[in-house]
């Protein structure tokens, strides 16, 4: 009896575990078929699609014009372009106070953002599916948990309303000709921080796993794909997973034509654009790599995949209201962004061939061209897409030649319209000698296309270079876009923090070995007979070290530092426990695995971190150094004035110089009057970060960080005290 009994277990046992294998493959179609979708396009012109790109809305309470010139705006555009698809990457809503200081969760907001989309999706006459929205860094400020009563984006957002509650979703656009393939990302924090410490983006492993998987659905498909990806975060702001692997890593892998992404908004500069190649894990000083040499290798057989792709990242809606365009024709990849800040634009033109030199995958096309494995018919016609709210009469393609040293037209050809009775959109062509325009120089030729209304109103794109040849004309970043999108912020964090305090506990410890265990005469006297900068350094900085107090106290706060949380403050919009902050990150509880404590917020804190090392710690250092220096040149040139000895300071005698002395007193300390300006500078600078931590987190100084607030303007005093007279 017994062994039947453990043989029915047995059975009940082998049964419960095919039922949760099934139902989890179920699970698993499940949410594949919900993220992945495919849209035939109807209507000509079957070799080019088109689709729009918005991004960083930040719709706020404390600025409803943001939300009013979307809705007058963008709906109107987005009937007038008819785009195949509707991309919006991120910062859906701005989440924060008036002042700026406090971010989190507000749902005024984020039913402001469902009212306005549903308003554009009626007037622009638009299918609801083609509009996809994604998280940014400001709609997961302060949501503990995906899903909970904080995650309004669930909640509001046109993504949410669909059912598209995965991470990634892609949508495969199909014509008669070719797929094109987008990918949609959402690399936000799984534990949503308060800013500012919620800056970067944070793809996972699992991530990573499903991008690859969304991007290789098509791999077994002889039909030509083009794949782009969009997301929020440009990849100079997105960090690695925990097995060190990036966006990029994948996104080479399959040959993206192009990311999209938003983020950084126009402050920085309008180059926010850069292409990838492998290798710059730290820098890439231009906006193209290193110029791969040219390798003709036309073998069919054994050629490896070009592995490159571009990253564009746009302007934002908040303050300079714009929108992109993006289109493909037959392969070849353009966009054109947009302005709105000056009213609604009657006509819009888009050249989709031929390509701008200086933002076109260079590598493929330099091939084919070489290899003559060119379609004939891609290459043969100048194209350029025409939106207009009023019919267009007349539509001109000029091609400019810039050798003679200005520019001389060489080509004018009236463009004609791309007939077909159920067209989504005007396309333009104008045949053309394409051969005649070979040159090994990417910036000779320029292309600018005219189009005029029926009310006569004319209408010109901006000269852009071209190359037949499909090489790469240069294109320059400024010091701004390069610091944001040249430098691999996520991998530099770390590297910065130690160099820093290795530099600052350099010019602690060093001078106080040299005071301690040499001879050296590291004195005001020694420097004035032998004045070259290390002595003058070294001299400066052993006076420190005669501050006790001000040298023990400024080491023992870096230990601190480094040791111990810098303050305690409420991460989360509910604002109902505090959390810890060290440099590593805030340390939390992970709810999805088993509320398990970890460290988040890493590079994202070096806002933080780095900001108080800098400008704050190092300079007081220094400043500190410099004083105590000034004080003793100060008293051996008081002496020298005053006739004194050194050891006979303080005696009643020679009143009369005393007197003489005062006015050189007051007057002549001009340096050190300039170092207090400095340290009010410093404080100042210390205070406003305080400030700003103390309404981000609500926190009270002297309780949930003091040592942070009140060290360094504490030695400050101190240092300014005991510098302030002779003795």
């Amino acid at each position: 009896m017994g062994i039947v009994i453990l043989m029915l277990f047995c059975l009940t046992m082998h049964f419960a575990a095919f039922s949760e294998q099934i139902n989890a493959k179920i699970e698993r179609d499940s949410n594949t078929h919900l993220r992945r979708r495919v849209v035939d396009v109807k209507g000509g012109p079957e070799s080019v699609i088109w689709v729009a790109q918005l991004s960083d809305l930040h719709f706020s309470v404390h600025h409803p014009d943001r939300a009013l010139d979307f809705r007058a705006l963008v709906a109107p555009a987005l009937s007038m372009i008819n785009p195949s698809l509707v991309l919006i990457t991120g910062d859906l809503t701005d989440g924060k106070s008036k002042d700026l200081l406090i971010m989190k969760q507000n749902e005024e907001e984020w039913k402001e953002y469902q009212e306005v989309m549903e308003d554009v999706v009626k007037w622009s006459a638009l299918d609801k599916n083609i509009f996809y929205d994604l998280r940014g860094n400001h709609d997961n400020f302060g949501v503990p948990v995906i899903g909970g009563s904080f995650d309004f984006f669930s909640k509001y957002s046109i993504n949410g309303q669909l059912g598209r509650s995965g991470n990634v979703n892609s949508v495969t656009v199909q014509t008669g000709e070719r797929k094109h393939l987008f990918v949609g990302i959402d690399s936000t924090m799984s534990i949503g921080l308060r800013g500012p410490t919620n800056v970067f983006g944070h793809p996972t492993d699992q991530l990573l796993t499903e991008i690859d998987s969304e991007l290789a659905q098509w791999n077994s498909q002889s039909e030509p794909v083009t794949k782009i990806s969009f997301g929020h975060f440009p990849l100079s702001f997105s960090a690695f997973s925990d097995s060190g692997k990036s966006l990029k890593d994948v996104f080479l892998k399959h040959s993206l034509s192009a990311y999209l992404c938003g983020h950084l908004h126009t402050s920085f500069g309008k180059n926010l654009k850069r292409h990838h190649r492998p290798g710059h894990h730290f820098f890439q000083l231009n906006i193209h790599p290193t110029q791969l040499e040219s390798t003709k290798n036309c073998s069919s057989v054994g050629a490896p995949p070009v592995e490159e792709f571009w990253e564009w990242e746009m302007g934002d809606w908040r303050k300079s209201r714009a929108m992109r365009i993006v289109a493909i024709d037959s392969g070849f990849v353009s966009f054109l962004d947009i302005d709105f800040k000056l009213g609604a634009k009657r006509t819009i033109i888009l050249p989709t061939f031929p390509l701008d030199s200086r933002l076109m995958s260079t590598s493929p096309s330099l091939h084919s061209y070489e290899c003559h494995s060119i379609d004939p018919s891609s290459y043969e016609t100048v194209r350029a897409l025409v939106f207009s709210v009023s019919p267009i009469i007349s539509v001109v393609a000029r091609v400019y030649d810039s050798e003679p040293g200005n520019l001389d037209m060489v080509m004018e050809a009236p463009m004609s319209k791309h007939d077909d009775n159920s067209s989504r959109g005007d396309l333009y062509t104008a045949m053309w000698n394409f051969k005649a325009f070979e040159d090994p120089s990417p910036l000779r030729f320029w292309l600018q296309i005219e189009a005029i209304d029926v009310m006569g109103r004319s209408s010109l794109t901006e000269l852009r270079p071209f190359s037949i040849n499909g090489l790469s004309a240069e294109l320059s970043w400024t010091w701004k876009e390069f610091l944001v999108m040249g430098c691999q912020w996520a991998s530099l964090y770390h590297p910065m923090f130690w160099a820093c305090l290795c530099f600052i506990f350099s010019i602690l410890i060093i001078p106080k070995v040299l005071l301690t265990f040499t001879k050296g005469p590291y004195t005001c006297k020694s420097f004035s007979a032998n004045k070259d900068f290390v002595n003058g350094v070294t001299w400066v900085l052993v006076e420190l070290c005669r501050l006790s107090v001000v040298w023990f106290g400024m080491l023992g706060y870096l230990f601190y530092l480094i040791l111990f949380p810098w303050f305690s403050g409420r991460v989360f919009t509910d604002g109902k426990d505090r959390k810890y902050m060290t440099y590593k990150g805030w340390v939390v509880k992970n709810f999805s695995e088993s509320k398990k404590l970890e460290f988040i917020g890493s590079p994202d804190i070096m806002l933080v971190v780095l900001s108080h090392l800098c400008f704050v710690v190092l300079p007081s250092i220094l400043v500190a150094a410099i004083l105590a220096a000034e004080k003793e040149g100060y008293r051996v040139q008081f002496l020298s004035l005053s006739g004194k000895k050194e050891d006979d300071y303080g005696s009643e005698n020679n009143h009369r110089s005393d007197k003489r002395l005062s006015k050189f007193c007051v007057y002549k300390r001009w340096i050190r009057k300039i170092l207090l300006v400095v340290c009010l500078a410093i404080c100042w600078k210390h205070l406003k970060n305080c400030r700003g931590l103390m309404k981000a987190y609500e926190m009270n100084p002297f309780l949930h960080f003091p040592v942070y607030s009140f060290s360094v303007p504490l030695l400050l005093a101190y240092t300014i005290y005991k510098t302030r007279g002779i003795q």
